[in-house]
């Protein structure tokens, strides 16, 4: 089972820790007062400004995974996570789309509300994208989902596709539509955007505010950039 590792890492001119090294991945990590979830390292979505494409995790921890975990031993992580102390809540949030596993997401936020652990996923909000089948929305309100980040990223369809190269087309009024969802389920939802030169931060806030969503700018954490600061970039 993967349990959260102390040791000294690199650290990036952002001020997000950052590691080289390549090991098997790990599923839960903690970053402030929140431990994060790694359960897949698949994406719809191939992001200029992803942190995949230049270092192999965050927090002191790789989170290139050699297998998916499953659900026990998901569970199993965030025990071990919690024996290092109390976290404020638990986010999906690693080196892939959690919502491509979205059977394992909805298995755990149950098992995290029956503990009463505050729960958050973020999510390229392409969820009803890669589960039609489903009402993504209704299902993470049922499970007991606290609060969903959804990382927008532009305000509006062809600055989506430039910078964030969704495998869909039309993702980026799907990704609207699912913030605004989640927000009529009564999930607490936050819309997010990277500070890209090329995105229209006061748009998405726009967007944000439209629809009754928070909004919030994460740092734009690269090779080289001195400006980032840690978020929810993986």
């Amino acid at each position: 089972m993967t349990a959260v590792r102390r040791r000294v890492a690199p650290t990036h001119p952002s001020g997000l820790e950052v590691m080289s090294t390549s090991q098997s991945g790990a599923v839960a990590y903690r970053g402030g007062n929140t431990v994060y979830l790694n359960i897949t390292n698949r994406c719809s979505s191939a992001c200029e400004f992803c942190l995949r494409a230049w270092t192999d995790g965050v927090y002191g921890e790789s989170l290139r995974l050699d297998q998916e975990p499953r659900v026990p031993e998901v569970t199993n992580a965030i025990e071990l996570a919690f024996l290092d102390g109390p976290a404020a809540e638990v986010a999906f949030c690693g080196f892939g789309e959690p919502t491509m596993r979205l059977d394992v997401v909805l298995a755990v936020t149950e098992w995290l509300r029956l503990h009463r652990v505050a729960s958050r996923l973020d999510t390229n909000g392409h969820g009803r994208l890669l589960n039609p089948d489903c009402d993504v929305p209704a299902a993470l309100a049922a499970a007991g989902l606290g609060a969903v980040s959804v990382s927008l990223n532009a305000a509006d369809p062809a600055t989506y596709d430039a910078i964030c190269r969704p495998v869909f087309s039309e993702a980026f009024r799907a990704v609207v539509r699912f913030a605004e969802e989640c927000v009529e389920q009564e999930i607490n939802t936050t819309l997010t955007a990277v500070a890209h030169p090329d995105v229209d931060l006061g748009g998405v806030a726009a967007i944000a505010s439209a629809m009754g969503a928070g909004f919030r700018v994460r740092g734009l954490a690269r090779p080289g950039a001195v400006r980032a600061q840690k978020g929810d970039g993986a």
